[in-house]
């Protein structure tokens, strides 16, 4: 069932015609990668800690879901890398998103709720409760937090589970597919052998932590909400979900228009940076 369900992913990303643009020229996303891990795994319990009392974990959800009763047993997560054609268009942007980049904002993400809604279709047809968290009664957005806006569920968070990949100094999660993608994920009662996860730290991944290095995304911030000391989320969501959309929205004819300055023209845009192979870890 394990391979089943991720050839069935990638099936469903590669040859849904809703996955392309507006107008036809690119699909939004390439090839998925797609990982496990298991319900109980103690990181979601972490996560508590991490984003905030408030994030359930797989077990929370799915009784939550199906009552007392519901059991989760596994994590289905995956990663929708953005479209070569897409990420060039946002490379040599400054101050707003490309058009492209915008409508796999809006859309894109759109379709990745496609995909939800699929994988859990198909769980069920096999047998399986299922249920995505992004879409359930129980997913809440919080624009205040300590932590600043979180959610109740953390699509980076259960890629991270499953070993998708590692966060970065802008908060985002560097796959072996890079940084520009979308993500989702499933909760259900298959058991299937979680993923392997890599031990070498949470942002191995990133250059700045793995050895000091780059830092490329701070420059591409055009509101300066990436340093050497982090990511000012505050910052960030203000710009992105204020100043953005009402410049470009209503042009790129989308409601949600994101942002992406930071995930493109970086060394990790497309893939994991090989750096200088010193190794050590900073900050």
């Amino acid at each position: 069932m394990r391979q089943k369900l991720v050839d069935e992913i990638i099936r469903f990303v590669t040859e849904t015609p809703a996955n392309r643009l507006p107008d036809g020229s690119s699909p939004y996303f390439e090839t998925p990668l797609v990982g496990f891990a298991a319900a109980n795994d103690p990181q979601f319990g972490s996560y508590k800690k991490v984003i905030g009392e408030f994030h359930l974990t797989p077990q929370e959800l799915f009784a939550g879901e199906f009552g007392l009763e519901g059991r989760a047993g596994t994590v289905v997560s995956w990663i929708l890398p953005i479209a070569e054609h897409v990420r060039k268009s946002n490379r040599y942007q400054g101050d707003f998103p490309s058009r492209e980049w915008a409508q796999t904002r809006n859309f894109g993400e759109g379709f990745n709720s496609e995909v939800r809604r699929h994988v859990v279709g198909w769980l069920q047809e096999n047998g399986y409760r299922a249920a995505a968290p992004q879409l359930s009664p129980q997913w809440k957005e919080f624009a205040e937090t300590p932590k600043g806006r979180s959610s109740t569920w953390s699509e980076r968070h259960a890629a991270y589970a499953a070993g998708l990949g590692t966060f970065s100094l802008n908060d985002a999660l560097i796959t072996e597919k890079g940084i520009a993608h979308r993500c989702g994920s499933v909760v259900t009662d298959l058991v299937v052998a979680p993923s392997e996860r890599q031990d070498r730290g949470y942002a191995w991944n990133c250059l700045y932590y793995r050895e000091g290095s780059c830092g490329a995304c701070i420059g591409r911030c055009p509101v300066g909400a990436i340093s050497f000391s982090g990511h000012d989320k505050v910052k960030c969501c203000e710009y992105v979900y204020g100043a953005v959309p009402g410049a470009v929205a209503e042009k790129y004819g989308v409601k949600a228009t994101g942002c992406g300055l930071c995930q493109t023209r970086v060394p990790c845009e497309n893939w994991i940076p090989r750096g200088s192979g010193r190794g050590a870890e900073h900050g």
